[in-house]
């Protein structure tokens, strides 16, 4: 596995995505989204999580990371129109038995 710098992976993650469909998700499957740096790729992106939110007796443990490029909505105001910014959002799996607590923020 490659070896990736402790800055790089702090700046992976942007913030968690809140919303009804991620809740649904991370319910029923055990998976987290995120939403991601334009350039970070599947496995910085495991990296970077298991760094921020391993607790500090054990380890956790990513089983798997799917990524999605939003497209930028087309928004009007009057007769002026723009696009707002695409993005990247990452569908994180944990290992059963494994959670993520927000509340504690990060570890390190």
């Amino acid at each position: 596995m490659k070896a990736y710098s402790q800055e790089r992976l702090m700046q992976v993650l942007l913030a968690p995505v809140v919303s009804e469909k991620s809740t649904f998700v991370g319910e029923k499957n055990n998976q987290f989204v995120f939403r991601v740096t334009p350039d970070a790729t599947k496995p910085e992106i495991k990296a970077a999580v298991e760094l921020l939110f391993s607790p500090k007796d054990k380890k956790l443990e990513v089983e798997g990371v799917r990524i999605v490029n939003v497209k930028g909505k087309e928004k009007r105001m009057g007769k002026f129109s723009g696009r707002r910014a695409s993005w990247k959002k990452a569908y994180v799996c944990l290992k059963a038995g494994q959670d993520i607590n927000f509340a504690e923020g990060e570890n390190k």
